[in-house]
């Protein structure tokens, strides 16, 4: 057979008599620096019965490769996943090509990327589509090859599929040997609706746990049809196959929540490999191991670091001109987190017996129905934190508390014996494979000690949070998650300890800053209940700051209560240049950035760019505390924020809307991120209207579902197979002047990984970077001027228990050395329109200007500024 492999491996091949049917299938999965490769990992865990072994592209050698697949046969099939950039550029698909090449007689499935692969390596052309189609579907009609077996065919039959790509297979130059089996209807693009939208990926909580699945069956009208705009082109290849060899190609996402069957082609596949051995048994049969060899042990990968430069390299060929320049191309070490699933093993984290354990015990009282009594959380925080400027305090406040969108705010100031304070700054050299930088611990007695952390902050408080042991019986009657720990913020340069190539700009303030809070108060909004909590050593009474705190409660006046309330209120605009700031770009600047950003999308290195930039202005005469307490009331948030670090003249403000992630007491695992906004009508009737246009918005469902499915593959990485879930998708949500587009992601944490892998999997939120995420980042840090410092960061808690709750830092004043600072931007998409998106920009600093000006100018603070709720 052309393609096999020749000289000393192929005389390894073992001839042995095969079983009718594998017990499991073992992939390996090839990963293209993608943000979309968990989720075809979590899909192939559950069909195959064991999960995939995944590597990047550049990871292993040929001669790695040639070892594990022949001299071990340690696999059944390969999968090439999805990603940025195009086949013809060699490092965006590292090993892959020659795998095609050679590897004629393995079963491989390429998706998206992987597909273009195959086909470029036996001759075909990879051009320009006549338009890119990112986060949209598409119906499929197919020739009935045995890949799209029981899934139906052509127009309104119910296969719509996901399509994240700028560039297609020119199917005019497909060779003889590759046969097409699917393409797209007339119609390019659809737009849809998620009324009776069942995820294929949704799982049902019984008996047996999380392991039930919903199966991926659809009925024809799952996803409404709904034509778009004026799109209408000839057909696109969506679908080929090589003509003698067990290869197979599709163009669109079968792993996206979005795209109907998906899971039936990954069983297809797996059908494909079982009957290809079965088949092959006569000639010659890939011994297989006996043991559970998906669990197999491999060399560490000899990583690439460093930057390749690729000079006069085509991206994309089209009429033999080459269309995209020179690019930089960054390979960094592959994070724990890829290393544990490289190797298929567990439990390669810090061992409890290697850490000092620090024995806590926790008492805590409930105060019935006091919040209500002293007037709500300001009140109460005020009347017990205000004092010396508040400083070194801090306030999870959830101060729009509208259906249940949030219950509890969490409220400290200086602690008791076990108090700390810390402070991370990256070195200036900051990159993957040099996150180190110098910490700064300041202790309850005001000793400050530092030191410098070679595997950067994050390797820290893992270990911190692992050392912590409370008894379980110390937190029984809490409805509420943190019970004590670390308060404060994640900065976006922590990007290049969870995977990011580079730091392009060194942030002017702290990489990240917490308190430990070991005494704070606990408000919950539903009940109207307070609860004082108090932390200690084991083996130290802890109840007196309790009986102090408690004493001053009790003895407040009681006040009617004064939380803030939304209200449908018309929205207001007032430009940032009006308000004093100084933009870093100006609107040409900025509009020019968002070109950059279309283009980059239509050559294909990127489905969704993030752009951002920032506002400044000097406010030496103003109260930081006043300031917030006018931001929550102007511009109530479910996931608010109030921190005050005072020896680094740090102030933060925050009115985010947006969860990041959260990991409860059960280990469930949430991300809610918005994307999709729209400003509410003035009448109910144009309200209403307003609400069904962003329901229905074709460029706001395409932002929604690229970033979904970006948290599904983030969540993909710490969860167990086949419990990513998504149980809300594209919710559309109503605030004081805004409707917005919100999903909600779940999934049940492994076993074997902890509160900050889970954090170091999916930070930053995917919805301030774009997808796929590292060569998101990477080409934003290269159009931004400067660092995004705590903005399109995480603020939050870290508790003793391993749970955590962290927002993302949008709608925010930084307040540092007599500098008001606010971050904006939005997401770039193939249907953006750069003079849309600098409007929106701008609309989006509306709430915290304002909110800054008013304090400015002493205006009548009872007057409320209506909130803007705009997505990132």
């Amino acid at each position: 057979m052309p393609g096999h492999l020749e000289g000393s491996f192929v005389g390894k091949k073992q001839v042995e008599e095969r079983p009718k049917k594998l017990q499991f299938v073992r992939t390996l999965l090839i990963d293209n620096y993608d943000s979309y490769t968990y989720n075809i990992y979590q899909e192939l865990s559950v069909i195959n019965g064991v999960p995939p072994v995944v590597i990047r592209n550049d990871s292993w050698t040929w001669k790695d490769i040639c070892q594990h697949l022949y001299e071990e046969n340690a696999f059944d099939n390969i999968v090439i996943s999805p990603g940025p950039g195009s086949p013809t550029c060699p490092a965006d698909v590292g090993i892959c090509l020659q795998l095609l090449l050679e590897c004629g007689d393995i079963p491989i499935l390429g998706v998206c990327l992987g597909h273009q692969a195959l086909g470029y390596v036996h001759g075909a052309k990879v051009v320009h589509a006549s338009q890119p189609i990112h986060g949209r579907l598409s119906e499929i009609k197919h020739n009935g090859s045995r890949l799209f077996h029981d899934i139906p065919s052509g127009r309104n039959s119910g296969f719509k599929v996901v399509r994240y790509h700028s560039l297609v297979l020119d199917a005019q130059t497909l060779p003889e040997e590759l046969v097409p089996i699917a393409w797209t209807t007339s119609s390019d693009a659809l737009s849809f609706s998620e009324d009776n939208f069942v995820s294929p990926d949704a799982y049902a909580k019984t008996s047996e746990g999380y392991s039930t699945l919903f199966s991926d069956i659809r009925n024809e009208n799952s996803w409404p049809l709904s034509h778009s705009g004026d799109i209408r082109s000839r057909k696109v290849l969506m679908g080929i196959m090589h003509s003698t060899w067990p290869h197979y190609g599709v163009q669109f996402h079968p792993e996206s929540v979005a795209t109907c069957h998906g899971r039936q082609i990954f069983k297809n596949f797996r059908r494909i490999t079982e009957d290809y051995w079965l088949r092959s048994s006569s000639s010659f049969f890939r011994r297989r191991y006996a043991y559970f060899t998906a669990q197999i042990q491999v060399p560490h990968a000899n990583h690439i670091s460093g930057q390749v430069r690729l000079t006069n390299t085509p991206s994309v060929e089209t009429d033999g001109n080459h269309v995209l320049q020179e690019v930089t191309r960054s390979r960094r070490p592959v994070d724990d987190l890829d290393e544990r699933n490289c190797l298929g093993m567990t439990n390669l984290g810090i061992s409890p017996t290697t850490i000092d354990m620090k024995l806590l015990k926790l008492t805590w009282r409930r105060l019935e129905g006091l919040a209500a009594k002293l007037g709500g959380a300001k009140n109460i925080f005020c009347e017990l934190f205000s004092d010396d400027k508040a400083e070194n305090t801090f306030w999870l406040d959830s101060s729009s508390i509208e259906k249940g969108r949030a219950r509890f705010s969490f409220m400290g100031g200086k602690g008791g014996p076990l108090s700390k304070r810390l402070t991370f700054r990256l070195t200036n050299r900051s990159d993957a494979a040099h996150c180190g930088g110098y910490l700064s611990i300041e202790d309850a007695h005001g000793h400050v000690s530092s030191t410098y952390l070679e595997k950067g902050f994050l390797d820290f408080l893992n270990k911190e949070l692992l050392s912590f042991h409370c008894e379980e019986k110390d937190f029984e009657g809490l409805p509420f998650e943190f019970y004590g720990g670390f308060v404060g913020y994640i900065g976006y340069n922590l990007k290049v300890e969870c995977g990011a190539a580079t730091n392009c700009h060194k942030s002017p303030v702290p990489d990240a800053c917490f308190l430990f809070a070991d005494n704070f108060v606990v408000v919950d909004h539903l009940n109207d209940d307070v609860y004082l909590m108090s932390i200690h050593d084991r083996n130290t009474p802890g109840t007196t700051w309790l009986d102090n705190t408690e004493e001053k409660l009790l003895t407040l006046r009681t006040a009617p209560t004064e939380e803030p309330k939304n209200k449908n209120m018309g929205s207001m605009t007032i430009s940032p240049h009006e308000a004093g700031f100084c933009a870093e770009k100006s609107k040409e600047q900025y509009m020019e950035d968002v070109r950059k950003c279309l283009q980059y999308i239509k050559d294909g290195e990127s489905y969704e760019l993030c752009v951002t930039t920032q506002i400044r202005k000097k406010v030496e005469e103003m109260d930081p505390l006043q300031l917030y307490l006018h931001l929550r009331e102007t511009n109530p948030a479910p996931y608010a924020a109030w921190l005050n670090f005072a020896k680094e003249n740090l102030h933060i403000c925050c009115s985010s809307p947006e969860r990041f992630l959260r990991l409860d007491r059960n280990g469930i695992l949430e991300a809610k991120p918005i994307k999709g906004t729209i400003a509410r009508g003035v009448t109910k009737e144009e309200d209403e209207k307003r609400k069904l246009q962003l329901h229905y918005s074709e460029k706001d469902q395409a932002e929604n579902l690229m970033i979904v499915d970006l948290l599904r593959n983030d969540l993909g990485r710490v969860c167990e197979p086949g419990s990513v879930h998504v149980p809300h998708l594209m919710d559309v949500e109503s605030y004081a002047t805004v409707h917005t587009m919100v999903s909600t992601i779940r999934g049940k944490k492994r076993s074997d990984v902890s509160a900050v892998d889970c954090v170091r999997a999916a930070f930053p939120g995917g919805s301030m970077t774009g997808a796929p995420k590292l060569r998101s980042m990477e080409l934003l840090d290269s159009l931004e001027t400067c660092s995004r410092g705590i903005y399109s960061g995480s603020i939050g808690f870290f508790s003793i228990n391993q749970t955590f709750d962290l927002n993302i830092v949008i709608r925010t004043v930084v307040i540092h050395e007599n500098e008001a600072s606010i971050g904006a931007g939005g997401a770039i998409v193939a249907l953006s329109n750069p003079e849309d998106e600098y409007e929106e920009m701008n609309l989006k600093t509306c709430a915290p200007v304002k909110a800054v000006m008013d304090i400015q100018n002493d205006e009548n603070l009872a007057i409320p500024f209506p909130p803007l709720f705009f997505s990132r």
